[in-house]
């Protein structure tokens, strides 16, 4: 009897994920400190939680526009426009299942088989996840530590071939907590014009920058419709800690309304209506818990690093997002992926190896701020101190 079809090579060809790997492991430890994983830790604003069940109290549970329920729509393009300073109007706001859907969407209006996608080294997981999926070839650009993990234009322009579509950015940065500049920024949207590429850039964590601003690549896009590139991924996830609710948005260039639709329509169709309106809440009521978190990660943050620095482990000072990615490489040998596994086991302590987003990441793990920050501390309090000599990279 024949056995079971083989799946489709590209699927096959999609990699473990690294930090859910090591999170379930925790999850099924008795006790543990989990600093691996990025959920935001406070109660949901009572005026949000209140709008989702009015919706099902009101029966409002039938299809909403692919698009999105019109109010929605126009509350994300209000506050790009108040933040970024860039003219969007609520015809280009698609409301989407979380960042993440968002991702797969813009990557499946913009990718064909073969294609190749510049993704950065270190990046989130899923940016070569998704790509694979679509029959697409990831291809990672440097972010080294020698440039304090910043993009280099010269290292990507020599990546792309007759292939390269996209340009994926990402500022704040998950995993590094690296927040691009102005004139990085520039830079980079003046490479894709010259090389013809779609930018997708990830702004999940644009609530949270620590001293700097949020500068996003739409401001630099094309000075005419027919010249604009950029694919703009938001979250309602970090920025409210809606990450159940799985509600963000894509902000896409104009002209594409028919495309995105019909493509939106064969993904999700369209985004479950509690969520939907949990979200306009969100956006337009009270801001009171995006003051408090922002307060909450950075006070974590100064207080992870004063622990890295008594202990002389080297680290990247977070600009952004609720991350911090530190070295170490003194006790990991080469394999931070085993290292973890092994400072779960013996420490009680889970954090996301940094192979997870990369091979430039090897040595490195990436602490996540967002909890209660006694956890934080005790977590960080096990870690093995680096021999005397060296300094921090903080």
């Amino acid at each position: 009897m024949a056995g079971m079809p083989e799946l489709a090579a590209h699927v096959r060809d999609v990699p473990v994920n690294q930090i859910r790997e090591i999170t379930e492991a925790a999850w099924r430890t008795p006790n543990a400190l989990v600093l691996s994983i990025g959920e935001p830790g406070f109660a949901l604003p009572r005026h949000v939680l209140d709008a989702g069940m009015a919706c099902l109290d009101r029966d409002e549970t039938n299809y909403t526009p692919n698009a999105g329920i019109p109010g929605l729509r126009e509350a994300f393009a209000a506050r790009f426009r108040e933040e970024q300073g860039v003219d969007v109007g609520a015809d280009r706001v698609y409301v989407v299942s979380g960042a993440q859907q968002g991702l797969h969407f813009a990557m499946s209006l913009l990718l064909s088989p073969g294609d190749e996608i510049l993704i950065p080294n270190p990046g989130y997981p899923t940016f070569a996840m998704t790509s694979r999926l679509l029959g697409a070839v990831p291809v990672g650009y440097p972010l080294l530590p020698e440039n304090g993990f910043q993009p280099r234009t010269r290292d990507i322009e020599a990546l792309i071939t007759a292939r390269t579509r996209v340009l994926v950015l990402n500022s704040p940065s998950n995993p590094l907590g690296a927040v691009l500049g102005e004139e990085t920024v520039r830079d980079l949207m003046d490479l894709a014009r010259r090389h013809n590429l779609w930018v997708i850039s990830d702004e999940c964590y644009e609530a949270f920058t620590y001293d700097v601003p949020h500068v996003s690549p739409a401001r630099f896009d094309g000075g005419t419709p027919a010249e604009a590139r950029v694919f703009t991924s938001l979250t309602l996830s970090k920025t409210y800690g809606l990450t159940g609710l799985r509600i963000g948005a894509l902000i896409c260039p104009p002209g594409l309304q028919q495309q995105m639709d019909n493509v939106m329509e064969s993904i999700v169709s369209c985004v479950a209506a509690p969520s939907q309106y949990a979200a306009l809440a969100a956006l337009t009521g009270p801001q009171d818990y995006v003051e408090t978190a922002h307060r909450h990660y950075r006070e974590n943050r100064d207080a992870a690093s004063a622990v890295l620095d008594s202990k002389d482990i080297p680290y990247l000072q977070a600009q952004g997002a609720f991350y911090l990615w530190a070295d170490v490489s003194h006790v990991s040998g080469g394999d931070v992926r085993a290292w973890v596994r092994r400072f779960l086991a013996d420490a009680g302590v889970a954090l996301a190896p940094g192979t997870a987003f990369g091979s430039i990441g090897e040595g490195w793990v990436r602490i996540a701020l967002c909890g209660r920050k006694q956890d934080l501390l005790d977590g960080l309090s096990r870690l093995p101190a680096r021999a005397p000599a060296g300094g921090t990279a903080g």
